[in-house]
C-alpha cells in the first residue's frame, strides 16, 4: 500500500470516527447548557473552537474537547454564588472561563501537571457517583415535563416524586424510549447512537406532533458570536469568580487527564501532562473568546471517539467541523427536538458512572472506602463546588493520618540470610540478640518524627538485655529539619540511656544532613544495608549470648 493511499484509509477512519462524535456531542451540548443555565449556542460554539484548538496543541488522539457535564454542573453552582442578574452572570461565566484557560496555560508552563494528585483516584470516583446522582435527577423534570424545585437533593427529589401526578404520560414515554434506545445502541461499537435517536426524536416529533401534547422543545438556536467584554459586576462577584475557578480547573483537568491517560495506555501510547494542561488552556481562552462554556475531555465523548474508530487528531477537527455543519444546515430541525430526548442523552451518557463497583473495590480493599463515599455524599449534601472540596479534604486529611501514623515494623533476620522482614509477618524471621532493628513505615516529616522516635525510644528503653538499636530509614529519601532535629533528639536520649545507635540504608541527602547539622561519626554510624548495620554493631558491642 503507497503512503497516500495509507493517509486515504486513515483519513476515511477519522472522517466517520468525527461525524460519530459529532452527533453525540450536539444533543449533549444543548443539555449540557441547560445543566449550566446558559444559551444552547454558548455550548455548540465551544465545542467547535475547544475541538479545533485542541488538535492544533494537544496530542491525544481520542480527546474531545467540549462541554462536559461536571464542567457545566461546577459552572452552574459557581454562577448561583455570585451576585448579579442573568446578563452579568452570562458574562461572568465567559470570564471564568478565560480565567480557567490561563490557570492551565500558567500551569503548564510552570510544569505543575502534579497538581493532578491533590484529587485522589477515590476521590474522583466519588465525586462522579456523586455528581451523576445530582445531574440525573435535575433532569428527570425535564424527561417527565414537571417543573420541579428544591433547596437541596432531598426536598428536589421529594418534590419530583410528589408531583408524580402531574408528569406528561407523553413526555414521559418519549424520554424512556429514547433513554432505552441509547442504553441499547451503547452495546454496538461504531454506531452513533446518540445521533440516530436525535434523529429519530426530531422525525417523531415532526410526525406525530408531540409539542401540541404539552412536550417541549428545544426551540431555534440562534449562533450570534460576539465579541467577549466584561460585564459590569461589582467587586465582589469578582473575588467569588475568582475564589471558584481554581475548584473548576482541578476537577476539569482530572476528568480530562483522567479520559486521555487511560486511552493512551489502553494503546500503549505516552502524553506529556503539562503539555496537555497547556492545549486545554488554550482550549478554554478559544472558548471564552467565541463566549462559551468551560471545555474539556469528558468520558463519554472520549470513549465514543475510541469506539468509532479514531486513529489520529483529525478526528476532532472532523468533529468540530461536523458540529458546525450540522447546527448550519439542520438548525429548523434541531428546533423540533424533544427536550425528554435531551435529558435522555445526558442520562445516558452518565450511566457508567452509577456503576458502584470501583467505590466497592475500595472497600475490599480497606483504602479509601470512605474517602470516596465521603466524596459522593458531599457532592449530595452539599453541592458540586462545596462537596468537591469536601472530597479533596478527605483525600488530604487520609494521606496525613496515613503519614502521621505510621507501622513501625520491628525486624529480624530471614533463614539465617542477609535479608530483614517484619518479624510480626515472617514466622521464618529471628530477631539478633541484643539488638533491637526498627523501620519506621512512612518517610520521616515534621508530622511524624516525635511519634515515632518516642515509640522507638520506649519500645528499646524497657527491653532486658538490649544494648543497640539499628534505625533504618529505607522510607525516607529526605527528611526536613524538624524531623532532622527529633532524629538528634532520639539519638542523644539513646545514648543517655546507655543504648548504641546504628543508621541502616540511608540515603546519601540525608547523610548529608547528618554531616551538616553536626552528629558525630556519621560515616561510621551509617550502613548501606541492614546486614552491615548489624555487623558494625555487632563489632562495636560485647555480644550478646543467645538464651
Amino acid at each position: 500500500m503507497t503512503k497516500l493511499s495509507s493517509w486515504f484509509v486513515v483519513d476515511r477512519a477519522d472522517l466517520v470516527a468525527g461525524i460519530s462524535v459529532a452527533g453525540l456531542m450536539l444533543p449533549e451540548a444543548v443539555a449540557y447548557a441547560g445543566i449550566a443555565g446558559l444559551p444552547p449556542h454558548r455550548a455548540i460554539l465551544a465545542g467547535i473552537a475547544g475541538c479545533l484548538v485542541y488538535a492544533i496543541f494537544g496530542r491525544s488522539r481520542f480527546a474531545i474537547v467540549s462541554p462536559t457535564s461536571s464542567s457545566a454542573a461546577i459552572l452552574a453552582a459557581t454562577l448561583a454564588v455570585v451576585p448579579g442578574d442573568t446578563t452579568i452572570k452570562a458574562g461572568l461565566a465567559t470570564v471564568a472561563v478565560a480565567l480557567a484557560g490561563i490557570l492551565f496555560v500558567i500551569a503548564g508552563a510552570l510544569r505543575l501537571g502534579g497538581i493532578t494528585g491533590f484529587i485522589s483516584r477515590p476521590v474522583l470516583r466519588g465525586f462522579a457517583l456523586g455528581l451523576a446522582i445530582t445531574i440525573i435527577l435535575h433532569q428527570l423534570p425535564i424527561l417527565v415535563g414537571v417543573p420541579v424545585q428544591g433547596s437541596n437533593i432531598l426536598t428536589y427529589a421529594a418534590a419530583l416524586f410528589g408531583a408524580i401526578l402531574q408528569w406528561n404520560p407523553i413526555s414521559v414515554i418519549v424520554g424512556i424510549v429514547a433513554l432505552a434506545a441509547l442504553l441499547l445502541l451503547k452495546r454496538l461499537p461504531g454506531i452513533p447512537g446518540a445521533f440516530l435517536v436525535l434523529v429519530a426524536g426530531i422525525f417523531a416529533s415532526y410526525l406525530f406532533g408531540v409539542e401540541g401534547h404539552g412536550v417541549k422543545l428545544v426551540g431555534p438556536i440562534e449562533i450570534l458570536p460576539q465579541w467577549p467584554s466584561l460585564p459590569e459586576a461589582n467587586w465582589t462577584a469578582y473575588s467569588r469568580l475568582v475564589q471558584f475557578t481554581v475548584p473548576l480547573v482541578l476537577i476539569l483537568f482530572a476528568e480530562s487527564w483522567g479520559t486521555m491517560r487511560a486511552l493512551a495506555l489502553r494503546y500503549g501510547e505516552t502524553l506529556e501532562v503539562n503539555r496537555e494542561l497547556g492545549a486545554l488552556g488554550a482550549a478554554n481562552i478559544a472558548s471564552a473568546v467565541v463566549q462559551g462554556m468551560p471545555v474539556g475531555a469528558g468520558f463519554s465523548a472520549g470513549f465514543a471517539s475510541e469506539a468509532a474508530g479514531a486513529k489520529t487528531r483529525a478526528t476532532t477537527v472532523f468533529a468540530a467541523i461536523g458540529l458546525a455543519i450540522l447546527i448550519a444546515c439542520a438548525e429548523p430541525l434541531v428546533a423540533l427536538l424533544p427536550e425528554p430526548v435531551l435529558a435522555a442523552v445526558v442520562i445516558a451518557a452518565l450511566t457508567h458512572a452509577l456503576d458502584p463497583s470501583p467505590i466497592l473495590r475500595l472497600r475490599r480493599l480497606h483504602r479509601d472506602f470512605y474517602v470516596a463515599v465521603g466524596a459522593a455524599v458531599g457532592v449530595l449534601a452539599f453541592g458540586v463546588l462545596n462537596g468537591m472540596l469536601l472530597a479533596i479534604a478527605l483525600s488530604l486529611a487520609a494521606m496525613m493520618h496515613r503519614l502521621a501514623s505510621p507501622h513501625v515494623a520491628r525486624l529480624g533476620r530471614l533463614n539465617n540470610g542477609h535479608d530483614f522482614v517484619d518479624v510480626s509477618r515472617h514466622d521464618d524471621a529471628s530477631e539478633i540478640p541484643g539488638i533491637a532493628i526498627w523501620r519506621p513505615g512512612e518517610t520521616l516529616f515534621f508530622g511524624n518524627a516525635d511519634t515515632i522516635f518516642g515509640e522507638i525510644l520506649s519500645g528499646s528503653r524497657n527491653e532486658a538485655g538490649l544494648q543497640a538499636a539499628i534505625l533504618s530509614l529505607e522510607e525516607s529519601s529526605d527528611i526536613d529539619s524538624t524531623a532532622m532535629d527529633a532524629l538528634m533528639e532520639f539519638d542523644s536520649a539513646m545514648q543517655r540511656a546507655g543504648l548504641r545507635v546504628q543508621f541502616a540504608r540511608v540515603h546519601d541527602r540525608v547523610r548529608d544532613l547528618m554531616t551538616v547539622a553536626g552528629m558525630v561519626d556519621v560515616d561510621k554510624r551509617c550502613s548501606f544495608s541492614v546486614d552491615d548495620a548489624v555487623a558494625a554493631v555487632m563489632a562495636a558491642v560485647e555480644p550478646v549470648p543467645k538464651p
